[in-house]
């Protein structure tokens, strides 16, 4: 008994350790970014796109003091879109190996969501974006567990994906930005150190075949409904489609579970045998007869808290939820009951942004707290024009007119921005818009 209550102390400690060192730096969050600004700077002085800004001012930028060295980047370096880099970022990916952006080489790219004239746009990825990432998972976590603790070695029925990676001409791995995630190393290690492990094995996750892997996910979610104490997906209508689907196929799901089978419709042999592994040590026919009679009943009331009914143990459902993803809320709210939706963190496919510190809110009201060290912030005020009728003017969301950039400590409470970031892989990207998105 008592080892495991020390466990579970210091499980607790390594949770407020994070968030007191999270605290810390928020308090100082202007001396944060300036010396985050400096250390960008530092590592990637040599780079190809900084000589050309700096030009001679980059012999005195190495002595400088990191408050006169923010001063003077924002003095010389402009503003760029991803236009401004794409030719640097064309040139990596067909195998310039000079130190165009970064000091560290970029071995792999992200495929972002955005698109530059119409075809996908490249973003570096390096070790430092996947670190970043394992951070923000495991501060974001201990805010969610002070609120919602969940068990230890529970697991998590996370409805994630990843596509192919492939090769650019020049020999870069390229793929989705969660692609890289999912097969790092540090994946594996937020499992350990969140202590929740994924209900299904990487075949599944990395199926490429996104009904296929929807559906082992569903059944192996099952198969451990029990033990699973959250639902997670990258963004809320993942989470959507794959309860729809069960409505689809929870008979196919129920006889694979009574059987130990799996449906002919997984055709891929890699996954076909990781799951019959899992779901015939042992069979669980008792657990198919539940599953079934529960959705029987589920299937009349038109899957109404059909999640909390199938996974009586779990605590919350969390997502991406702000944003385009508003419009899947009601079907996710008729599935969940009362289940809590949480809202997960803001970020960008350049760099993570701001971490949710108020799990309990709804994500209509979600707001987000900047982590000041992990890219160097600026925000472009926006100011709506008042536009003239006469002038028939249809697409006044874009009229704005662009005040100049300020830094992270001069943000103003219902200021609409856009965001700026200079990050470790990118010299400076605009773009990400802060429509309805909230800050503190």
């Amino acid at each position: 008994m008592w080892s495991n209550g020390d466990h579970h102390h210091h499980h607790h400690y390594q949770r407020e350790d994070i968030i007191s060192w999270f605290d810390e730096i928020a308090e100082k969050a202007d001396e944060v970014q300036t010396q985050t600004l400096a250390q960008i700077l530092q590592l990637n002085y040599g780079v190809e796109y900084l000589r050309k800004w700096f030009g001679d001012n980059i012999n005195d930028a190495q002595s400088m003091d990191a408050n006169a060295l923010e001063s003077l980047y924002t003095s010389l370096v402009p503003l760029a879109s991803h236009a401004d880099l794409d030719p640097y970022i064309q040139r990596i990916a067909d195998g310039d190996k000079a130190p165009l952006l970064t000091q560290q080489p970029i071995t792999t790219l992200s495929l972002s969501s955005g698109t530059t004239e119409g075809r996908q746009k490249y973003v570096p990825f390096t070790s430092h974006s996947a670190k970043t990432t394992l951070q923000i998972f495991k501060l974001a976590a201990a805010y969610r567990s002070r609120i919602y603790p969940i068990r230890e070695k529970g697991r998590t029925l996370e409805l994630i994906y990843s596509s192919k990676q492939f090769k650019t001409k020049g020999g870069i791995t390229a793929g989705t930005a969660t692609t890289h995630y999912y097969a790092s190393e540090e994946f594996k290690m937020k499992q350990e150190q969140t202590k929740s492990f994924t209900c299904s094995p990487q075949e599944v996750i990395s199926s490429g075949d996104y009904m296929q892997s929807t559906y082992c996910h569903l059944l192996l979610g099952l198969y451990f409904s029990d033990e699973v104490e959250f639902i997670t997906s990258t963004f809320a209508y993942s989470m959507v489609q794959a309860f729809k689907s069960f409505e689809e196929v929870w008979r196919e799901i129920c006889n694979d579970l009574r059987e130990g089978s799996l449906s002919s419709r997984i055709t891929i042999t890699k996954v076909r045998n990781a799951v019959l592994g899992i779901i015939n040590s042992p069979k669980r026919p008792h657990l198919a007869s539940k599953i079934q009679s529960l959705s029987e009943d589920l299937e009349e009331k038109d899957w109404f808290c059909m999640i909390p009914k199938l996974w009586p143990n779990a605590k919350y459902l969390y997502s991406i939820m702000t944003g385009s993803m508003l419009p899947y809320l009601k079907k996710l709210r008729h599935y969940a009951g009362d289940l809590p939706l949480i809202s997960a963190d803001y970020g960008a496919s350049e760099s993570w942004i701001g971490v949710n510190l108020d799990p309990s809110s709804p994500p209509e009201k979600v707001t987000f707290a900047v982590v000041p060290n992990f890219s160097y912030f600026e925000f472009i005020p926006l100011h709506r024009q008042r536009v003239d009728p006469d002038m028939n003017n249809n697409n006044n969301d874009d009229d704005f007119i662009e005040d100049k950039p300020v830094p992270l400590s001069q943000v103003k409470v219902g200021q609409e921005y856009e965001i700026v970031l200079t990050t470790f892989t990118d010299p400076e990207i605009g773009d990400c818009h802060l429509n309805h998105e909230n800050f503190s």
